[in-house]
């Protein structure tokens, strides 16, 4: 049985939250070797030294954050698929929260657009597993819609998470925040998975 949560944990947690939050900020606003950990402590008011306590150095904190993302749309899009009461639905309920991810996390999809090449082997090989899982996911949700081999199918998933990665490259920040551009990414997400040959 696990103990409860103190409140100092809590502190700690939340301590570690703000961390990862800022330095994904920061990374994609300057680039991984652009930013010190004194930069990251500053932003999140802490002194550079007082993050150590958090993480073992700036590449941890860099594999923390990309490492999370990875979990989390693996996680979530587990969750999602398993809702889905059809082959269709499971592949919209991706479309839409790949979107949605996309959407509200900009900064960490430039990073690591930008960043993957300075993890430390251990995380970068992490986040390749986790990828892996999270295209096989899709891969499973198209097979029964398109007719197509697996190079193909992942061929198109890749490109299709190519479109909707795109978004902080291609919308102001304002726009991601439209349910519009939401609906047309997703339209066009669709469209791409299930392009006829």
């Amino acid at each position: 049985m696990t103990s409860p949560l103190t409140a100092r944990d809590r502190a700690k947690a939340e301590r570690s939250d703000a961390i990862l939050r800022e330095a994904a900020q920061l990374f994609a606003a300057r680039g991984y070797s652009g930013v010190s950990l004194e930069d990251i402590g500053t932003a999140v008011g802490v002194s550079g030294p007082a993050v150590y306590r958090h993480f073992a150095g700036k590449q941890a904190l860099l594999g923390a954050v990309l490492v999370k993302v990875s979990q989390d749309l693996v996680s979530g899009g587990t969750r999602v698929s398993a809702y889905a009461d059809s082959d269709q639905e499971r592949m919209r309920s991706l479309i839409r929260f790949h979107v949605d991810f996309a959407l509200g996390n900009a900064d960490v999809i430039r990073v690591q657009d930008r960043d993957v090449a300075h993890l430390a082997e251990t995380d970068r090989a992490e986040v390749r597993r986790l990828q892996r899982a999270y295209i096989d996911l899709w891969i499973a949700a198209l097979a029964p819609l398109v007719d197509a081999n697996e190079d193909e199918l992942r061929l198109r998933v890749q490109a299709c998470f190519g479109l909707i990665n795109s978004t902080p490259h291609s919308t102001r920040a304002a726009a991601r925040r439209h349910s519009a551009t939401a609906t047309v990414l997703a339209a066009m997400a669709d469209a791409a998975l299930r392009a006829t040959t």
